[in-house]
């Protein structure tokens, strides 16, 4: 089933079932989930999910539940954080839904799958369900950690008022302030524990994480794969967003196809340490952002598997692409979009190899079509009037540019001076190029950061060369960002004269 969702329609958020938002929070609780049985809650042997969370909920009392089902329920004291845990009996350990289950709204719960390597306790649709979403989280602290949770998506022909997702953060009535300080952690959402990793479940899930209005969510340690759409989507609210040492993999091969995609309010959002691999579309791709996001120490490597699109596509200010690897993308490496006005995008100390593009690509308003978009619009003329930075993505900052396409290894002492001209006021960083290909780059080992001077002119001195070496540099301003590369140049060895 394909799925294409617009974020749009996101605006609309329609109303849950059975669960209205209580201000009152209850008293805490440790509830032991023995069923992996689903449907109507009654006072029988077993807790099942659907009651642990009408229990911790406070929707359902103590009271109503049979005295083998009280054995399952502990009190913890007072006012505080209620757990809900797991005591499965064997070769019993996945949860088929029938419905949707009702939102989280106990602050502090934590719902805890075991701390294997591996989840122990999986949750999907039955066969024959339809289930748009599999856990709601509606309210501040709360932590979903060590589950297996896939094939939550729409049923053909559905319109997307409900977004979908595996986990879905948001308040239930949107006038509400959003959740704050949610954690993901340590879950495999897309796949299940028991086929092997990298192989398809019988149903996809749409989403793996929506951050749909949500402040201060942590999503880490994670394994994303296998869903229709983004691994990881945002949307009106996702400050201070923290998605951390992830594993996304085989994402969007029926609908959104970028592992990550952010858009909405995303000030201070930090993307760190993931793994981002073999998805449909970009790793990172930024939609229209408010606010400013730091990509750092990802290895991104084997993504626009379906479509040809930039590893990272950037929309705004001041985000930071630092200390990446970047290799094997069908697109570009990093590309900046000249509109919406984007400036002062730092992309600093990253390895790119094996791209279908430049390293890093600043897209100009002259070139408006989809492909720019995706792909970014190649190299740029110098920009020679204010006009023509204005309508550049980083204010057009110009590529340096080397004095010579070649310099020559000193006789004396072995050395190289490259020197050249950039902005003033910048800091280039020099890049050795490996690859034997006519693109300007790529960009494939930073060597180097100097100063350029108020006339802006470089140099730096290099040793241990030899014939044939290649090298290219970007400048970083700090008001407007980094530049593309530039054109490479070539070191070569002075012939010696000839003994008469």
């Amino acid at each position: 089933m394909k799925l294409q969702i617009s974020l749009a329609v996101f605006l609309f958020l329609a109303t849950l079932p059975d669960v209205a938002f209580s201000q009152t929070q209850n008293l805490s609780v440790r509830v032991v989930v023995n069923s992996n049985q689903d449907g109507a809650i009654q006072a029988d042997d077993v807790v099942t999910l659907r009651e642990a969370i009408a229990i911790v909920n406070g929707k359902l009392s103590i009271d109503k539940l049979s005295d083998r089902e009280k054995t399952q329920v502990q009190s913890l004291g007072g006012k505080g954080s209620s757990r809900i845990e797991f005591n499965l009996p064997p070769q019993q350990n996945t949860i088929e839904l029938t419905e949707i289950l009702p939102p989280l709204t106990s602050p502090g719960l934590v719902i805890e799958g075991g701390s294997a390597a591996t989840p122990t306790v999986t949750i999907t649709p039955a066969y024959n369900s339809v289930i748009f979403r599999g856990l709601t989280v509606a309210a501040n602290n709360i932590t979903i950690r060590g589950l297996s949770l896939y094939g939550f998506t729409y049923r053909h022909g559905d319109t997307a008022s409900l977004p979908p997702a595996d986990i879905f953060i948001s308040p239930i009535d949107i006038k509400q302030p959003p959740p704050t300080n949610v954690v993901i952690e340590n879950n495999w959402l897309g796949i299940s524990p028991n086929i092997i990793i990298e192989t398809r479940p019988p149903s996809n899930s749409a989403f793996g994480v929506s951050v749909f209005n949500g402040v201060n969510t942590i999503i880490q340690n994670n394994r994303i794969f296998n869903h229709d759409g983004s691994a990881i989507i945002t949307s009106v609210r996702a400050e201070n967003l923290q998605v951390k040492n992830n594993i996304i993999t085989g994402n969007g091969f029926a609908g959104m196809p970028d592992a990550i995609r952010l858009e909405g309010v995303i000030s201070n959002a930090e993307i760190i340490g993931n793994q981002i691999e073999k998805n449909a579309g970009s790793a990172i791709y930024l939609f229209k952002p408010e606010g400013s996001v730091k990509i750092r120490s990802n290895r991104i490597k084997n993504n626009g598997q379906m479509l040809r699109r930039a590893a990272i596509y950037l929309m705004g200010n001041n985000h930071e692409v630092i200390n990446n690897q970047i290799t094997d993308q069908s697109g570009p490496g990093v590309v900046i979009a000249a509109y919406p006005p984007s400036q002062g995008n730092r992309i600093e100390n990253n390895q790119f190899a094996k791209l279908k593009g430049l390293s890093i690509d600043l897209v100009t308003q002259y070139h408006v079509g989809v492909q720019d978009y995706e792909q970014g619009d190649g190299e740029n003329a110098v920009n020679d009037t204010y006009q023509r930075h204005r309508k550049t993505g980083n204010f057009g900052i110009d590529a340096p540019r080397f004095l010579s396409p070649e310099f020559f290894i000193s006789p004396q002492d072995g050395t190289v001076l490259l020197d050249g001209f950039a902005s003033p006021g910048s800091v280039v960083e020099i890049y050795q190029v490996s690859e034997d290909t006519e693109i300007r780059g790529p960009l494939n080992k930073v060597i180097a950061k100097v100063n350029v001077n108020l006339d802006g002119r470089f140099s730096y001195k290099l040793g241990n060369l030899k014939t044939g070496d290649r090298f290219s540099a970007i400048a970083t301003h700090p008001q407007y960002g980094t530049s593309e590369p530039a054109v490479n140049t070539i070191v070569r060895s002075i012939a010696k004269p000839a003994i008469r």
